[in-house]
């Protein structure tokens, strides 16, 4: 495909076929319940629904699917077909308002933490009419929301249209008060950067540790990692630019905008981003493009792997999440403008931003908070677990100022010069850009680099929208009130940066110094574990902040602490259980006989000449001896560890003695296997190591 433009969202149902398919009159209905999130005239929804089912007959389709996202971190959907009955006995292809409005799915079948019980089966998909429908394989997929029979939330897109509700509501409130008045809606934007390995297939189902875990469990450093950093922005290999060309189709004839590509920085460890769009809709692109990853890379006899930390000693993926606000007139509030700070409403949606981080940081810790994250995070290629904010030197000392009332000297622009005079020399950015930060502002956006490669991005934006929406919130009641709007103005925001700059930290997340300068004279909290981070869910000033914008009851809250907790839990006995059986069944078996062919070698070498020493075959067969005799008996204390959790009552403990017990196990387990393979033959060990792992693609 060459024609960009033509095919590009050729499977969706957007504006362009809306407005060529639907009346005037139904088209802007449905623009204004897209466009600034009114509600939806029922009246229009056969009418919607027969272009619909039209325009994708005409594309070869057969079915139809709610298309939903329940708490799993991956989609859901389930399939019917067009036709009914016809008079005639043959069959007619029918889709009908009720069926693009509404459907029902098992509710008692997905996770829902306590909110269902097994028999309460009923649940409802509800039509998200601002995200588009589109077409995958012969199946009309219809964007939806879920929840159970009594109205509670059991998915990830319901509390974040309900966040961008709510951010929208305080924003307007703020933006009057600075007199817009042409301004109708405020949305939140995202562009999620989404990173992932390929494997060679392969190389891939020798290792059921990969099949089960998505993550490698055992595995020796290879002689060859990311020390050279030359795999960071390097030529894309012919294979991987090939899977790369055609997973660019596919997205974009499903209307995302994919935009760069590049290497990362672990051997066959690769980056898409898109370009921004409305939060809701980037969380459906994003859950769509890691489907699509993946369907993709089998058509290439390769594997994407999105898990967080698929291979240790390189670096893990992550997923940034870059996060800005805007008008539906086109302004976008985070933009500073060519001078920032004379901008007082872009001074005060920035102060929102640092004050809902610092108040809030708890929150946005555990909305990332995964089994698979903890790996990652604070491993010097990711964000440590402490949140801060990056603002740069010029907004830092523009805050400085305005908080202290003393005059501030703009900064002239910077000009970068090369030292080559046939270059071109360009302005310097506001900014840098802090990759150790977990919250960087860079430029018009900040960029949240704490979300996981393989999460839905649906939770860390719901948190986000609603945490600022908390701070506009607080503005628009002091504010409103102002008698001189500008005084108060001016005393909010010193008052503002004065309670919240400890937030802000412009130097290297890494050093180990700062970590304690962050607890320990800041007062930030340090949450390094899953279990240490869920908690925060059922804080009382965080059901007091979710509640209270309507964003979740109080039992969606609980309900979700209860499945964090469970997947955390889950997860990791998926890991140990398998963990020990490929210990028993595959290594143990690889090195034994590894040794005893050692010592038949050298038994046939004493018999043919009785003199000979053999020095490295019995110094080789004890140390293996000695590994078998250690593997089994870090094998035995795991399983012993694994006994102790199915013991384990509550959840919460549960995960604790999970952290504190099993993972130790792991570690113990996995370092004398790794130095088991660094001593058996190649011929014996049961599956691909690393270096064949990590270098498959060619």
């Amino acid at each position: 495909m060459t024609n960009i433009p033509e095919y590009f969202g050729s499977m969706v149902f957007d504006e362009r076929e809306m407005k060529a398919r639907l009346s005037g009159s139904v088209y802007h209905s449905l623009k204004q319940t897209i466009r600034r999130g009114e509600r939806l005239d029922a009246s229009v929804a056969d009418a919607v629904a027969d272009a619909m089912r039209a325009w994708a007959l005409e594309r070869g389709a057969t079915h139809f699917t709610h298309w939903f996202q329940p708490m799993t971190d991956i989609t859901a959907e389930k399939h019917d077909s067009f036709i009914s009955p016809a008079p005639d006995g043959g069959v007619i292809l029918e889709f009908s308002g009720k069926e693009l409005i509404q459907g029902e799915p098992d509710a008692s079948s997905f996770p829902s933490g306590g909110l269902r019980a097994t028999f309460e089966a009923r649940g409802y998909t509800a039509w998200d009419p601002t995200s588009y429908a589109f077409i995958k394989g012969k199946t009309l997929c219809i964007p939806t929301a879920f929840c159970a029979y009594g109205g509670q939330a059991l998915d990830q897109k319901t509390p974040l249209l309900r966040s961008m509700e709510a951010l929208n509501r305080q924003a307007m409130r703020v933006l009057r008060l600075f007199g817009n008045e042409d301004v109708h809606h405020v949305t939140t934007s995202v562009g999620p950067e989404q990173e992932y390995f390929l494997v060679d297939k392969g190389v891939y189902e020798k290792r059921r540790d990969l099949i089960y875990t998505g993550r490698t469990l055992f595995g020796a450093k290879p002689p060859k990692g990311q020390e050279l950093d030359d795999h960071y922005f390097g030529t894309i290999k012919p294979r991987v630019q090939a899977y790369m060309d055609e997973l660019n189709e596919e997205l974009w004839k499903l209307g995302i905008y994919a935009k760069t590509e590049h290497n990362e920085v672990a051997p066959s460890q690769h980056e898409l981003a898109p370009i921004y769009t409305t939060t809701n809709l980037a969380t459906d692109q994003n859950q769509l493009t890691m489907e699509i990853m993946q369907k993709v890379a089998a058509k290439h006899d390769l594997v994407c792997l999105l898990h967080e930390k698929p291979f240790a000693g390189v670096n893990g993926s992550g997923k940034h999440n870059n996060w800005s606000i805007a008008t539906d007139t086109g302004v976008n509030l985070l933009s500073p403008g060519e001078t920032p700070h004379e901008n007082a409403q872009f001074l005060l949606f920035l102060i929102a931003v640092v004050q809902a981080v610092d108040e809030y940081q708890d929150l946005l810790r555990t909305s990332v908070a995964t089994a698979g994250n903890d790996h990652r995070l604070g491993g010097n290629e990711a964000p440590p677990a402490v949140v801060s904010v990056f603002l740069g030197d010029e907004l830092t000392a523009i805050l400085e100022s305005l908080e202290t009332d003393a005059p501030y000297s703009a900064a002239e622009k910077t000009v970068v010069k090369l030292g080559v005079h046939a270059l071109p020399r360009f302005a310097r950015d506001m900014t840098d850009r802090n990759r150790t930060s977990p919250f960087a502002f860079t430029g018009n956006k900040f960029e949240f680099r704490m979300v996981g490669s393989s999460q839905s991005i649906a939770t860390v934006n719901t948190i986000l929208n609603t945490a600022v929406a908390e701070s506009l919130r607080q503005y628009a009641d002091e504010l409103e009130g102002a008698e001189d709007f500008n005084a108060a103005l001016h005393e909010l925001i010193q008052k503002a940066i004065a309670g919240h700059k400890r937030i802000i930290f412009n130097g290297n997340g890494y050093d180990e110094a700062w970590i304690r300068e962050a607890t320990e004279k800041r007062g930030l909290s340090e949450l390094r574990t899953t279990p240490d981070a869920i908690p925060s869910l059922i804080k009382k000033k965080n059901i007091e902040l979710l509640t209270t914008h309507r964003v979740f009851s109080e039992g969606e809250l609980r309900s979700r602490y209860e499945i964090a907790l469970e997947n955390y839990s889950k997860t990791i006995m998926i890991e140990a259980t398998t963990m020990a059986d490929m210990a028993r069944r595959e290594i143990l078996p690889a090195v034994e006989s590894y040794a005893a062919a050692t010592a038949e070698g050298a038994a046939k070498k004493l018999a043919l000449v009785p003199m000979l020493k053999c020095a490295y075959e019995t110094e080789l067969v004890e140390r293996l001896t000695g590994l078998t005799n250690c593997i089994a008996d870090k094998t035995a204390a795991l399983e012993r560890a694994l006994i102790a959790v199915k013991e384990t009552e509550e959840s919460v403990n549960e995960a604790f003695t999970i952290r504190d017990i099993v993972l130790p196990r792991m570690a113990e387990l996995r370092a004398v296997c790794d130095e088991a393979e660094t001593v058996t033959a190649k011929d014996f060990w049961p599956f691909p190591t690393y270096g064949e792992l990590l270098f498959s693609v060619r």
